[in-house]
């Protein structure tokens, strides 16, 4: 875990692939453990920590998660978060190259819990949401590409179902038709900027996430320009 920003409202840290964000059936420990444990030892806190899981990230994605550090910051991120007021920007490593440099996408998903996996359809059946998220191409390497993408509603496993769904797999996504894994279990999706108005000073936080400790990020991301 590396520290992006912290003051005494929030704290934005960086998530490694494989890590979860919040405890679940699996046992593991959670991202949101280690923060507290952080913050805990930082400033000799006794007793329980607070701490808000305002979103969460694909355990297999990387990138930057916003954790609340008060019940004030918490309930006002929340309806940010569910207004649309935070803005998030995701990288994507595909093999194949969207037909087009850039463009929006509208889709109906479908969730199958049992699952886990998110079925993509071009025009609303029963149970499915609408999803929409633009995406644009933005460097390119001999065999990879690198996608900028930007979600315009948030639905599980939305930017991996349909950047399928238009041929462009992510790459090491085998759920969701990439030909073969990444060595570390990751799937090289990065929740790369983030920016919001603070919920409590009102200051605008604008931040990228570092980069995965991976040749290809590196390579890519260097041909990104500015």
């Amino acid at each position: 875990m590396t520290v992006v920003y912290e003051d005494n409202h929030i704290i934005i840290v960086y998530k490694e692939s494989g890590e979860i964000v919040q405890g679940d059936k699996t046992g593991d420990k959670p991202l949101s453990e280690t923060v507290k444990e952080y913050i805990k030892e930082k400033y000799q806190k006794p007793g329980n920590v607070f701490l808000g899981v305002v979103h969460r990230l694909d355990r297999p994605v990387s990138g930057l998660v916003v954790f609340a550090k008060t019940s004030k910051a918490l309930s006002r991120l929340n309806e940010m978060f569910r207004k649309g007021d935070v803005h998030k920007t995701y990288w994507a490593i595909t093999k194949e190259a969207p037909r087009q440099m850039e463009g929006d996408m509208e889709n109906w998903l479908v969730r199958n819990e049992k699952q886990n996996k998110t079925y993509v359809y071009d025009r609303e059946v029963p149970k499915s949401k609408k999803a929409r998220l633009r995406y644009k191409l933005i460097a390119s390497t001999d065999n990879y590409n690198l996608l900028e993408v930007e979600l315009l509603t948030g639905r599980h496993h939305q930017i991996r179902s349909q950047l399928a769904h238009m041929g462009c797999a992510i790459k090491g996504d085998l759920k969701y038709g990439a030909k073969r894994s990444n060595p570390d279990g990751s799937i090289s999706l990065l929740s790369h900027h983030v920016e919001f108005v603070h919920p409590v000073s009102k200051e605008l936080i604008s931040l990228n996430s570092p980069l995965p400790d991976d040749n290809l990020w590196r390579a890519l991301a260097a041909g990104v320009k500015k």
